[in-house]
């Protein structure tokens, strides 16, 4: 008796300490992640992805130099919307990804997975949530 007891209390334990499990998207290439306690967008590696607020749906508003502090999470030229995922054409011809509209981005300095430090840069940009 005492036996099943313990194995009843050490299944419930492990069930409880177990990492929530991501979600994912576009074949594997997006994911959602636990961080502080909201579901974040990251892509396969792990890297956070963001939004902008002066991007409206569907066109991306950060170009140029922009661009290179905030790399946009690019599109094949030939992928197509999957639910939530679209596709967005950039001023330069290029593909990018976009959730609910909203154009997806890197940030330069988030440099391990699970990093957020560009989340609040400028009041305009944040991470991207599920």
């Amino acid at each position: 008796m005492k036996f099943r007891l313990i194995l009843a209390t050490a299944a419930a334990v492990a069930l409880f300490a177990a990492p929530a499990f991501a979600e994912d998207y576009l074949g594997g290439a997006v994911k959602t992640v636990e961080i502080n306690g909201k579901q974040v967008l990251t892509d396969a590696q792990g890297m956070t992805l963001y939004t902008f607020d002066k991007d409206t749906a569907g066109k991306s508003n950060c170009n140029g130099d922009c661009a290179v502090k905030w790399p946009p999470l690019m599109a094949e030229d030939d992928a197509k919307d999957e639910g939530d995922f679209t596709v967005v054409t950039r001023d330069d011809g290029t593909k990018m990804w976009a959730h609910g509209g909203m154009p997806l981005y890197y940030w330069y300095e988030d440099t391990q997975p699970g990093d957020i430090s560009g989340d609040g840069v400028g009041g305009v940009w944040h991470l991207a949530v599920d």
